[in-house]
This record gives C-alpha cells, structure tokens and sequence, in this order.
C-alpha cells in the first residue's frame, strides 16, 4: 500500500457513505480485497511507476488522470466521474502502473485488489459485463477524442471538454453544472493548445454567458457550465474563429 492510500474504511465499513446502489452491491459480493477511501483536493491516489496492484471505482468526486514525461511535462489523459472505473489495467496482469491519478475535489472511491477483482469477474457475470461495458465505453470515448482533435479547432475542443466535464458530474443535463475550476495550463493539456489561446477562449465564453464562476468566497471555486447554451452556440455551429499561425492546433 503507497503512503497516499492510507484513508481506508475497514471492508463494508462505509456502504452507507456511497450513493450508488450498485457499490453496495459490489460491497456485499467482494467481502475481502476492498475497501473505502477518502481523499481531498488535490490529493494524490496514486503515482505513477507504481505496481499497478488494485482498480478504482468512483463513487463520488472527479478524479484526473495523468502521465508525466522524462522532463517533467504533464499531459492530462482523462477527467473521470462517479461510476467511472480508472487503472482497470491492473486486472489483465498489468504490474507496472504508467500513469498518475489525482483527486480534482473531495472524492470517495471503492479500492478493489486485484486478486479479488479477478475472482469477482470470474464468480459474478453482472460484474463481468459491468466492466466489459466500461472498457468498451472508454475505448469509444478515446476514439472521439482522436476524431476531436484530429478535426476541430481549439474553441470546440475546450468546448467538448467543459461539456464532458459537467456531464461526469450530472449526465445529459443541459442546465447549469458547478465543476472543479481547473486552471488554464490544464486545460491546454486536455485541449491540446496553448494557455493564452484557452485564457481568450474562457473569457469570450464567459463574455457570451456559456460559463461563469461561482462568486462564493472560499479556497475552492467553481466552474459553472451552462451545458445547453455551450453545446448549441459552440458545438454545434460551424462558425469558428479562425486560428492564427496553425492549421489545426
């Protein structure tokens, strides 16, 4: 167990505290190799170069996934919500972890070993088809990332991603959704641009009332996301500036 991993509930301690009927259902089944962590913003759950011995099931919060270069150099691969599965990789025998993951608001998550996740695919068909219905939504996903940043603009990518941001937190709402406000620089990693670009982007969004920021004075803001309004004047129209020393960045 890694020195981040260290708010764990004894097994079944804490089914009450997740909201989800299916991870008591899970709780119940796989009585030994899971348990029940807490983490706050900001927090690291896992780093990477780990041994990849345990998958992660998020009850609730929003949890990036990330991988670091030999330089230094971050680069966000996914923000993932509640029911989201992440390092599902550990239950095909991989030992050796290659990303890091980091909570981005206080999170709730089931911490399942791999030795109990491999009996539970083999003793449990719905849990098998539970996660054979996850991988098979993430493998989509990562597609239309690919087509997403193969042939759209900045201005619709950062879209997409502040859209699929706030349905992570409620899906198919198209009103008002509060999520983590991520800086800039991190959204230029999951967008692929630069900073300035994303900083012009966020203020001609907010100026055209698609985003705004929640005036509560705290140390934790947010990001409120008019799903509606974005998706309708952003991605589905076919008018975009144009950008300004590249084809496609």
């Amino acid at each position: 167990m890694s020195r981040q991993e260290k708010a764990f509930v004894p097994n079944g301690g804490a089914i009450k505290t997740f909201p989800s009927a299916h991870v008591t259902t899970w709780l119940d089944k796989m009585v030994d190799g899971n348990s029940v962590m807490t983490v706050d913003e900001g927090q690291t759950i896992c780093s990477q170069a780990g041994n990849s011995n345990a998958i992660y099931f998020i009850a609730s919060g929003q949890v990036k996934i990330a991988v670091v270069s030999g330089s230094g150099k971050e680069a966000v691969l996914a923000v993932l919500g509640p029911q989201e599965f992440f390092f599902e990789g550990s239950s095909v025998d991989k030992s050796f972890r290659s990303r890091m993951a980091t909570a981005l608001e206080p999170s709730t998550l089931l911490r399942i070993e791999k030795r109990a996740m491999l009996r539970a695919i083999q003793d449990y068909p719905e849990i098998r088809g539970r996660l054979m219905s996850a991988l098979l939504l993430r493998n989509m996903a990562i597609e239309e990332d690919l087509c997403d940043q193969l042939f759209n603009h900045s201005e619709k990518r950062l879209a997409r991603v502040l859209v699929k941001l706030a349905r992570s937190k409620a899906h198919d709402n198209r009103g008002d959704t509060h999520i983590p406000a991520l800086g800039h620089e991190t959204l230029a990693e999951m967008v692929g641009t630069t900073r300035s670009r994303i900083t012009r982007f966020m203020v001609k969004f907010r100026r055209m009332g698609l985003i705004d920021y929640s005036r509560c004075v705290c140390n934790n803001p947010r990001l409120i996301v008019r799903t509606g309004l974005l998706t309708d004047k952003i991605l589905h129209n076919a008018v975009q500036e144009p950008e300004r020393g590249c084809q496609a960045a």
